[in-house]
């Protein structure tokens, strides 16, 4: 949505934003700032010295959205002190909780959920232009969420979608970003795992336009990107019949996620597509040979159902799409997989896993596993130390489960694992996980590897004591790193690298001589130091 810029929107205000939760959160909070710096807005990095506060918030689970009620409380007082301070949340909280929200904390002036965010600078202009004085009722705030309706219509193609329009006027800055930029592919998800809250919060499948997408990544290399990552609940499922292509004001738009039959137990191609649609793996390989200057190309997430070798295949044959997979996997039990609505076997999982390493046996891979899912046993928690031990992860995100409102799990099940047996299996999960992920990081020791370098590491972060906000990870670099200092990058397996170098490597590709191996980090040189040193 295109807006013109106020007086009040234009008056050097200041704003902070405060980003919890997933890549997707991290995008859709880029391309809030960017909009709003293109209006006037001034970022700041202390939320007290700002004029609107911002948090783009995530509903995944309890202890994020404790996050947001324990700033949100913070901010009571501060406003009652400064009642001209626009407080806002965005993202999947606002959309889940919707007006509840405000008439609990009446000091939150708007809200808007993930699908509405082009109309952010408006939300916060009507707020400004409201008389804060009074917040006796919710009739103060101003809300835009997506509720039962989705904002997409039930047709073929999405309804008239200005949420696009903020992905094709995104502002960026390479050098902000250490030279790497997420690209939206799709948005939300049609799923329905029974745990989780993404398709009532984000809402159904939407999938862009692929000359959109093209156009984005070009764009951003053309401005010094080097890495993209594309960006989805699920990214290979994403699919766009061209020949059903609708245009509204010159702009394609978005066509809603079909149900596609899938060829289960084939290897591929993912779904069944017919003549004139584009699929993930088309996808892949138009932006890898058409833009050659883009030095990697990464995706998350994808689900493991309907995984296809077409995707192997042109992973396989392009050397500059990077060899990672995040196949979130969530148990090893079928009892439970089934109870979760993934779709999948263990069996097939291990035939996915199998395949990879087929295809692209330098891979690495990572999951997704959930702890203490109802009516979970002993035996389901073997199931899933067994899964981890065949499947090799470099690394798990392991979590205990926490019931959700508004998901299947929570009216279907309960919450029968207690809370001291489920942080056992989640430490044990958590053991076994530390154990592979140093065998693994052990047999990179003295090997040379190509690292795309994305920030100063955590460790020169706490000793120029700028932890205020740790969520930010790339392009950090305060003019005093221009010295020697400790970086952190990726190799194209994703595995965490830390060695010493000049802040001027952020954004670039270099080689690493590996010395030593931690389960979470791999440490090292330069490889021109380390040839000099011999």
């Amino acid at each position: 949505m295109t807006m013109t810029a106020t007086p009040e929107m234009t008056d050097t205000k200041t704003v902070y934003l405060k980003t919890f939760g997933c890549q997707m959160n991290v995008l859709d909070s880029d391309l809030v700032q960017g909009q709003l710096e293109a209006m006037g807005y001034r970022f700041v990095d202390e939320w007290e010295t700002a004029d609107v506060i911002l948090y783009n918030t995530c509903s995944v689970r309890e202890h994020a959205e404790n996050k947001v009620w324990s700033r949100v409380g913070e901010l009571k007082s501060h406003k009652t002190k400064n009642p001209h301070v626009i407080l806002g949340i965005l993202g999947c909280m606002a959309e889940r909780d919707g007006k509840d929200m405000v008439r609990k904390h009446p000091q939150v002036d708007l809200l808007c959920g993930p699908g509405e965010l082009d109309q952010v600078p408006l939300l916060i202009d009507n707020a400004m232009k409201t008389n804060l004085e009074d917040r006796g009722g919710v009739r103060n705030a101003k809300i835009a969420l997506q509720g039962n309706t989705h904002r997409r219509s039930a047709t073929y193609s999405a309804a008239a979608d200005t949420l696009e329009n903020l992905d094709l006027s995104r502002s960026f800055s390479a050098s902000n970003h250490g030279g790497a930029a997420y690209v939206r592919i799709t948005r939300g998800c049609n799923k329905f795992c029974t745990y989780c809250v993404v398709p009532n919060t984000r809402g159904r499948e939407v999938h862009r336009h692929p000359d959109h997408i093209f156009e984005e990544c070009k764009k951003l290399v053309e401005q010094g990107v080097r890495e993209i990552t594309l960006l989805g609940q699920t990214v290979n499922h994403y699919h766009y019949d061209v020949n059903e292509t609708v245009t509204i004001e010159g702009v394609h738009q978005p066509q809603v996620g079909q149900i596609l039959s899938p060829n289960r137990g084939t290897g591929g191609p993912s779904p069944v597509f017919s003549d004139g649609v584009v699929s993930f793996a088309d996808l892949l390989a138009r932006i890898h040979d058409d833009i050659p200057e883009l030095e990697r190309l990464r995706f998350i997430t994808s689900l493991p159902r309907d995984f296809g070798n077409d995707i192997l295949q042109v992973i396989k044959d392009r050397p500059r799409i990077c060899r990672y997979l995040h196949l979130p996997v969530q148990s090893g039990s079928n009892r439970l997989l089934k109870l979760m609505n993934r779709g999948y076997t263990v069996e097939e999982f291990k035939d996915l896993i199998d395949r990879v390493r087929e295809y692209l046996p330098d891979a690495e891979l990572a999951t997704d596993i959930i702890v203490g899912f109802p009516t979970e046993t002993d035996e389901d928690q073997a199931e899933t130390a067994e899964l981890l031990r065949y499947c090799r992860f470099k690394n798990s995100f392991i979590f205990k489960y926490s019931p959700r409102p508004d998901t299947v799990a929570i009216t279907r099940f309960d919450d029968d694992v207690a809370n001291d047996v489920k942080k056992f299996r989640n430490n044990e999960l958590l053991g076994i996980q530390a154990e592979i992920s140093q065998e693994i990081h052990d047999g990179y020791v003295g090997k040379t590897v190509p690292v795309f370098v994305e920030s100063v590491s955590m460790k020169t972060k706490k000793a120029a004591g700028n932890l205020a906000d740790t969520s930010v990870t790339l392009g950090w670099a305060p003019e005093v790193a221009k010295e020697v200092t400790q970086l952190a990058g990726r190799t194209t397996g994703d595995l965490i690298v830390c060695f010493d170098g000049s802040a001027d490597l952020i954004g670039q590709t270099i080689d690493v001589e590996i010395e030593k191996a931690a389960p979470l980090t791999l440490f090292g040189k330069l490889a021109e130091v380390a040839k000099t040193c011999e």
